[in-house]
């Protein structure tokens, strides 16, 4: 390997982990006189409270029920399934409070029916998700819809318990 290489590899490399780099916030502190009623000083950080309108990619984890993100259809349906109810109302919340997130809803199909039924009905399926979550309250311009019906399988087998795997709509949220 010539020395232009390595030379090379280096700065990519150098560049990568200044480019993954993380800035941490330091939370306000709880309570500003440095002291609780007791006279002890705080040690407990104040729990995290995003600026209105901000959100971060952690913000997505931070809640077990933003982390789920696919919702599951049954053959030939295109209907939220009561199941689903409190994660649509979950991630309603979520574009509620932070006006500025964008999702994506990806409609998907399993292998069975022609590719324009398929994707057609993994259309459907991502409007379903995304009128369920406008009924919410979630602003429709938060959210862009599109079907990659049977071209994007969880599980590639060809039977029942893999097939219901690839019915889904999944949420995809783009962090500025």
């Amino acid at each position: 390997m010539s020395q232009f290489s390595r030379i090379l590899i280096a700065a990519v490399l150098c560049t990568g982990v200044v480019a993954c780099s993380k800035k941490v916030k330091d939370a306000p502190p709880a309570n500003t006189s440095g002291s609780t009623s007791s006279g002890q000083t705080d040690t407990n950080p104040a729990p995290y409270t995003p600026a209105p309108g901000a959100y971060t990619a952690e913000d997505l984890n931070r809640d077990a029920c933003l982390r789920q993100r696919s919702l599951y259809f049954d053959l030939d349906r295109d209907g939220v399934k009561p199941e689903f109810q409190n994660l649509i109302l979950c991630h309603a919340k979520y574009l509620r409070d932070r006006p500025m997130a964008r999702l994506t809803l990806e409609g998907n199909t399993d292998e069975r029916g022609s590719q324009e039924y398929n994707l057609g009905l993994g259309e459907r399926r991502a409007n379903a998700v995304a009128q369920a979550l406008q009924a919410q309250g979630a602003n429709s311009s938060q959210i862009t819809v599109v079907s990659f019906g049977e071209e994007r399988p969880e599980c590639r087998e060809s039977n029942e318990s893999c097939w219901s795997q690839n019915r889904r709509a999944d949420l995809n949220y783009t962090v500025p």
